[in-house]
């Protein structure tokens, strides 16, 4: 299916403190999001820790941002596993708190081949009955969507699109002449933004727009009035900020940049750490360059 949600889709943190989640700080984050023009919110995806919350953690952030957000932006919720029979449980536990979609990252650490890829999907997708989008990132889960099965999965009726953040553009490109028309394909990845927006993508799924939604928003709308020469100047701005913001592994410097911005975002759970006083100055310097205001 296409059309289930173009524009910029936040790849949401989620805010701690000392008792659990921070759901003052969540709400003002949604807030945020909202004022700053994104079109959706991915809770409970890679940046927002989820390996580390607990099933009540989890139930009780879908139950607060559905209703915090009350239908101004769609909630896309994060719902793989390498376990199969999991993530069809917790897709169906998302869709019955009031998901608009679940985006499925692949099966980890099993490394399951592309025959099993496939049957992952299509039992997400059968059990629901709201929008998939698959989310293929085989530097974390060391297992790719090739172009071959992003064309069979296309082919499922609520399979929504494929969140690429392979890295490789050359696989970027060929998927998505495989499923244009089919299926929609988003930007995972926001150092390549620009460059899947213009082969035709419909939307960011993006980490910079947690801090920046109105600058990434800008870029989408820019791209696609086919203005590239103002859409490489948004770009040219957000790629320092972009790298500072991957300067360690995410969600580590975008949690420290939201308490930049004077949110409280608390700090990642171990294993992961806090980010290093080096990296630190160099997020403040890019956050300042881009003129970025919070609360």
């Amino acid at each position: 299916m296409t059309g289930f949600c173009n524009g910029v889709l936040t790849a949401m943190i989620t805010p701690f403190d000392e008792s659990g989640v921070n759901f003052d700080a969540l709400g003002k984050m949604l807030d945020y999001q909202i004022a700053g023009g994104a079109d959706a919110v991915v809770i409970l995806g890679t940046t927002g820790e989820p390996a580390t919350m607990t099933e009540e953690e989890k139930i009780a952030v879908i139950k607060y941002t559905v209703k915090r957000v009350n239908g101004a932006i769609k909630v896309i919720v994060g719902a793989g596993s390498n376990s199969t029979s999991k993530a069809v449980a917790f897709s169906k536990l998302a869709e019955g708190l009031g998901a608009d979609g679940i985006l499925a990252v692949t099966p980890y650490y099993n490394k399951c081949t592309q025959k099993g890829l496939f049957e992952y999907y299509k039992q997400i997708c059968s059990a629901v009955h709201i929008p998939v989008i698959a989310y293929n990132v085989p530097t974390r889960t060391a297992v790719n969507i090739l172009p071959e099965t992003a064309e069979r999965l296309s082919q499922i009726p609520n399979l929504a699109g494929i969140k690429e953040a392979s890295g490789n553009m050359a696989q970027v490109c060929e998927t998505m002449q495989r499923i244009r028309g089919k299926a929609d394909l988003y930007s995972g990845e926001d150092l390549l933004n620009l460059s899947i927006l213009a082969n035709g993508g419909a939307g960011l799924i993006s980490v910079a727009s947690n801090i920046a939604p109105a600058l990434v928003k800008k870029l989408y709308l820019l791209v696609k009035a086919n203005r590239l020469d103002k859409a490489n100047a948004v770009q040219d701005k957000l790629l320092p900020l972009v790298k500072a913001l991957f300067s360690e592994v995410n969600p580590i410097p975008v949690k420290a940049a939201y308490n930049m911005l004077g949110f409280d975002a608390g700090v990642p759970r171990s294993p992961l750490t806090e980010l290093e006083d080096e990296h630190k100055a160099l997020l403040l310097k890019e956050i300042e360059r881009a003129g970025l205001k919070g609360i």
